[in-house]
């Protein structure tokens, strides 16, 4: 049997972190070409026509209609504003095509239209669900007799009452197109019955929504935003580009094993020389 020396259990992995770090460059270089690219328009591309593979990092302009009642809020995620760190959510909405529209999308697609805080996503979860109650305010009926002089002058020339439904208003968004995340061991398990979302899981998403699974999924990255509206904030280009480990770290790692080598290497040498003799 052949002995391993201690010193490779060290060593190998340092060379490995080394060899990890140029397949690092390389990503990063490939989402950095992909997000200089001229935005693709989405209207002729489905969930269907097998694309999705190769628009991963790619920036998409797409245009619908928000459902903004579908919309989930993903988090908590925290964000540095101004030095201050605040607990906030990933807003996360369907984009449905516009019937008749050349320039729309053919399918509904998922839009992370960005962070907002913890009290924005409150307020709008109000603003909700009282526009979704009856209104208490209705006019009562009131049972009237045709007897009555005024219901006769009425009567003869009655008013076309119309009721026109309220504008549809269309949304165009540049985004760059992901996939789901992958949670650490320490972020806990969606719970879509309780509408809590940990972090991002296109299908299931898409589930919840009522669409299909294999929905397209971007993530806004305009950088338009209104100063008296700021919120939701969408997410920067560079933040797309980083990773949870990026090359220099790699690079650390290496000087750390190689280190740890060299230090093993030097006590089994001074283990092992031989003493000299004394006289």
């Amino acid at each position: 049997m052949v002995a391993i020396p201690s010193w490779s259990f060290h060593f190998w992995p340092g060379t490995r972190q080394i060899l990890r770090r140029q397949d690092k460059i390389k990503m990063l270089e490939y989402r950095q070409n992909r997000l200089e690219t001229e935005p693709l328009m989405l209207n002729n591309v489905s969930p269907s026509n097998g694309k999705l593979d190769s628009l991963e990092f790619r920036r998409v302009r797409c245009k619908g209609v928000f459902d903004e009642k579908r919309s989930v809020y993903v988090g908590p995620r925290s964000r540095s504003i101004s030095g201050v760190t605040e607990n906030g959510y990933y807003v996360i909405t369907p984009l449905l095509p516009i019937p008749n529209n050349t320039e729309s999308m053919q399918s509904p697609i998922l839009v992370n239209s960005g962070w907002v805080p913890r009290s924005w996503k409150e307020k709008s979860l109000e603003d909700l669900q009282s526009s979704e109650l009856p209104s208490s305010t209705a006019t009562p009926s009131v049972k009237v007799s045709e007897s009555s002089s005024w219901w006769r002058i009425w009567s003869k020339k009655p008013k076309n009452i119309e009721i026109s439904a309220p504008a549809v208003i269309p949304s165009e968004v540049v985004g760059v197109v992901r996939r789901s995340e992958k949670p650490s061991i320490f972020v806990p398990a969606n719970d879509p019955s309780s509408c809590q979302w940990f972090y991002v899981d296109v299908p299931a998403l898409a589930r919840a929504a009522g669409l299909p699974e294999n929905t397209i999924y971007i993530e806004d990255v305009n950088e338009n935003v209104n100063a008296s509206n700021p919120y939701p904030i969408p997410k920067d280009a560079n933040t797309l580009i980083r990773s949870s480990v990026m090359p220099q770290d790699h690079l650390n790692y290496t000087f750390t094993w190689y280190s740890l080598s060299a230090a093993v290497t030097f006590m089994a040498f001074k283990r092992l020389r031989p003493k000299r003799s004394r006289r």
